[in-house]
């Protein structure tokens, strides 16, 4: 594999392979034919939702086009893979787990973990979490499938949220068939809980999933039959606060399946839907069911929808009207989980390079880098923003060069 190869080239490559004409190609997809060679070129950048389209009608996985998993000399550097084999046998053995050398330790020891691992797949530190997985997830399997009936439903309410995290993790390093696994199984656990809302949860993952897949009518019928089961089981005028904070991300998604569809009415009428459900729980920001929702993630969620939509000028406006200073622009608190701050800025970095500010969307590329390294290096829209500022600059700094090295993507 070339690790120096952009989008576009893949692009190119994948079109040619199907003995298509940027013409032919472009009518697939309702772009023009110009547009398509900007995209080959590296003038213009795809947003999710156009690569998604590209890779459907050349009949490629999105893989072809991304070029993940990504591998090259940043693996090198913390072996980030290197859990994912033994993370496919243990998928694959769930239900008839190997023995243990010794016995599993208590369950409130593994619920703790649990909840170190949880936090580092908030804040995208995939690289630490990755070797914590398969002993916790097989202990846990012993006890829920063998352990004393009383303990068993919080076994596996907490392999569940154990699965979760490999599907984040696979997800995240290109590894997309063991993501779907690990979906799989996230459903499997949460069904054997008990809990209901953990089901629910279990259900808005395969949803966001089927949305990464394009399947968009699937995905809304799945994430609205969800928010009617959560009015059957908690009454509006009754929602606790952890069924307010599931509804506020079923809301938001939502708000991305009309975004993924170029709906914009949709989109701002979900978004201000979620406004309302934030003002019931208080207006604070909140991680109940390792959801992240809140005011925050909203305003998150209003940029991404914009720019996914192509309007990079409305939503960097935004920023600036949430601005809390005159002439600087609004960025995700401090608290923020990492994950959700490195996605932000690294949808902001891809908007503006689109409006030409090449320092600005640097600058938010080291922003992604900072709060979420493992995040940033391996998402492709860093690739594909790193690789147009190194092309477009003949004299790249001594920084961007490094940047786009780290990143696995050197000027050429």
């Amino acid at each position: 594999m070339n690790e120096n190869l952009t989008l576009g080239d893949r692009l190119r490559i994948a079109r040619r392979t199907r003995k298509l004409s940027a013409a032919q190609l472009a009518q697939k997809v309702a772009i023009s034919p110009s547009y398509v060679l900007k995209l080959e070129s590296g003038a213009r950048k795809a947003s999710p939702s156009l690569v998604l389209a590209l890779s459907k009608a050349l009949h490629f996985g999105t893989e072809a086009l991304t070029g993940q998993p990504y591998y090259g000399e940043p693996e090198a550097e913390d072996g980030i893979h290197a859990v994912i084999p033994e993370l496919r046998r243990i998928m694959l053995c769930y239900d008839t787990p190997g023995d243990l050398e010794t016995a599993p330790r208590a369950l409130p020891v593994l619920a703790s973990e649990v909840d170190q691992v949880a936090a580092l797949r908030r804040d995208a530190r995939y690289a630490p979490m990755g070797p914590l997985l398969p002993p916790i997830i097989m202990e846990l399997t012993q006890i829920a499938l063998g352990g004393r009936r009383s303990d068993q439903p919080a076994a596996f309410l907490h392999l569940a949220r154990a699965y979760r995290a490999v599907n984040s993790l696979a997800h995240k390093m290109g590894h997309h068939d063991l993501s779907h696994t690990a979906l799989e199984r996230v459903r499997w656990a949460a069904q054997q809980s008990n809990d209901p809302l953990m089901q629910i949860t279990s259900a808005y993952l395969v949803a966001g999933a089927m949305l990464r897949q394009g399947a968009y009518s699937s995905a809304r019928r799945k994430l609205l039959a969800l928010r009617q089961e959560l009015e059957r089981l908690q009454p509006e005028r009754s929602f606790a606060q952890d069924s307010l904070a599931v509804d506020g991300a079923l809301l938001l998604k939502l708000a991305v399946v009309e975004a993924r569809e170029n709906n914009p009415r949709g989109a701002a009428s979900y978004l201000r839907e979620a406004e309302q459900v934030a003002q019931m729980a208080g207006n604070r920001d909140s991680l109940a069911y390792e959801m992240s929702f809140g005011p925050t993630n909203i305003r998150i969620h209003e940029v991404h929808t914009l720019i996914d939509m192509g309007d990079t000028g409305q939503a960097l406006a935004r920023l600036a009207e949430w601005a809390p200073v005159a002439g600087s622009e609004w960025a995700p608190p401090s608290t923020t989980v990492g994950e959700r701050s490195s996605h932000h800025f690294i949808d902001v970095a891809s908007a503006k390079l689109a409006v030409g500010d090449r320092a600005g969307a640097f600058e938010d590329l080291q922003r992604a880098r900072k709060v979420a390294p493992n995040h940033t290096r391996f998402h492709p829209s860093v690739r594909e923003t790193a690789a147009a500022l190194l092309r477009m600059d003949a004299h790249p700094s001594n920084e961007l060069s490094a940047f786009g090295s780290w990143a696995g993507f050197t000027a050429s």
